[in-house]
């Protein structure tokens, strides 16, 4: 299986402060990949980096086989791969449907548009309800949801997902992850930043966890979720 996604010996730092040490992954076509570790370890600047939102100091990224690591940040996005950023960020002051809108900014086929704001609400029917509602009265929920959907109306071949179950209710937690197994069965690959490394292995058929901005672990998740040293750190 090719890799949509392969970092090799990454680093970026923010001013004098390294942030993340020759970092090296891969996200095989069609795969859920967990980049997991305590906070600060480096996980949301790894996915940043992806996006150009931070810049590497040193290292190459390649997306598809192709170079990105000196791209724009929307050219990123043209290139085929959207982030949902940690804690949602959605547009507060817009609607749910401005948000959906926004999220296709860089499309010019309005019917095409259209169509994948009835398929976001096919994954995500309470946002049909919420449509004219403002972004900033949704639960924390549902404006992850909508952070999801919104990144989704970019049709990316690669999905950055970072820290989807934060703040959220167990029940809430299970909701969002059977709609990133299905956005995977459907065929997008996931790079998945997530805090609940339990939740994040079921998911995840590959992990790696950071710590002090490095790779410390990797594996098969299947393998990690039983090491005995990983539950313990890690888990729990």
């Amino acid at each position: 299986m090719a890799d949509i996604l392969s970092l090799a010996g990454v680093s970026a730092s923010y001013g004098r402060i390294q942030a993340i040490n020759d970092i090296s992954l891969k996200v095989p076509e069609g795969s859920v990949i967990a980049l997991l570790g305590a906070n600060g370890a480096g996980k949301t600047t790894t996915l940043n980096t992806i996006s150009r939102l931070v810049s590497t100091t040193h290292g190459a990224i390649a997306f598809e086989g192709r170079p990105i690591q000196g791209a724009s940040s929307h050219a990123i996005v043209r290139a085929g791969i959207s982030q949902v950023p940690e804690g949602r960020e959605v547009f507060r002051e817009m609607s749910v449907a401005e948000n959906l809108e926004m999220g296709a900014h860089i499309r010019s086929d309005s019917k095409g548009v259209r169509d994948d704001i009835e398929r976001m609400f096919d994954y995500f029917p309470i946002l049909k309800e919420r449509f004219g509602q403002k972004a900033g009265t949704l639960s924390g929920g549902e404006q992850q949801m909508l952070a999801i959907a919104r990144a989704l109306m970019a049709r990316p071949r690669l999905l950055l997902l970072d820290e989807p179950s934060l703040g959220l209710s167990p029940l809430l937690v299970e909701k969002i992850f059977a709609i990133i197994r299905r956005l995977n069965r459907e065929g997008l690959s996931i790079l998945l930043v997530e805090q609940n490394a339990s939740i994040a292995l079921q998911a995840s058929s590959y992990a790696y966890i950071l710590e002090n901005g490095e790779v410390a672990i990797e594996g098969a998740s299947d393998a990690l979720r039983t090491d005995e040293s990983v539950r313990r750190s890690y888990i729990g």
